[in-house]
């Protein structure tokens, strides 16, 4: 982090300048309010995250049921493709028309997805529905919400201390500016006279 760079400015040096310290200065700040304001952000963002997904597994794991469907025959264009649920394309599905009793007693039947290499006919496969039956998403489980909410608050405070750098940056950048604007005036009063015989005498 440059922030820290910044202190090597406190040393004692006869060169030192006013606006050197006060760089070092806005790189203590800087620190401190990432030290404070990073952790802080991301542990609300996190706990915030957490109790909202947590709500929304509740929520999910009450509305969504696991079924019993069963093959009624493969669909001839399906090929078998990866479960984009298990994130790791070890777990192949296929296309089949299958039937499945909906938790509200009624009879259902259409196109799903399969987590069956060579579906045949009579095959039985867990399917998820809501409660008239129509197919649904698996339900969120806690340990992936909680992960998700880690992340968020990991994010946040990465954020956080990104910004607070920033504005270390800008303000330092304002200050060099100034400094070389005096500097450039400076140079402008000396320069008629530099180099001449007799100058400041």
């Amino acid at each position: 982090m440059w922030a820290i760079s910044g202190l090597w400015r406190w040393r004692r040096n006869p060169l030192r300048r006013a606006t050197d310290l006060a760089e070092a200065w806005v790189a203590l700040g800087t620190l401190l309010l990432i030290a404070v304001a990073a952790p802080v952000v991301g542990s609300l963002v996190g706990t915030g995250a957490q109790n909202a997904l947590q709500r929304s597994v509740q929520a999910q794991q009450q509305s969504r049921h696991a079924v019993t469907a069963t093959v009624l025959h493969k669909l001839d264009d399906a090929r078998p493709e990866p479960d984009p649920e298990s994130g790791t394309g070890d777990s192949p599905r296929s296309r089949v028309l299958a039937e499945w009793t909906a938790p509200d007693g009624a009879r259902q039947h259409g196109p799903v997805m399969a987590d069956l290499i060579s579906p045949r006919r009579g095959d039985h496969f867990s399917l998820w529905t809501d409660a008239h039956g129509r197919v649904v998403a698996r339900p969120l489980d806690s340990a992936t919400a909680a992960t998700h909410a880690v992340l968020a608050g990991l994010g946040a405070a990465l954020l956080t201390a990104g910004l607070v750098e920033a504005g270390r940056r800008m303000v330092v950048w304002r200050m060099v500016r100034r400094r070389y604007a005096r500097w450039d005036q400076a140079w402008d009063r000396a320069g008629p006279d530099w180099g001449k015989a007799g100058t400041g005498s």
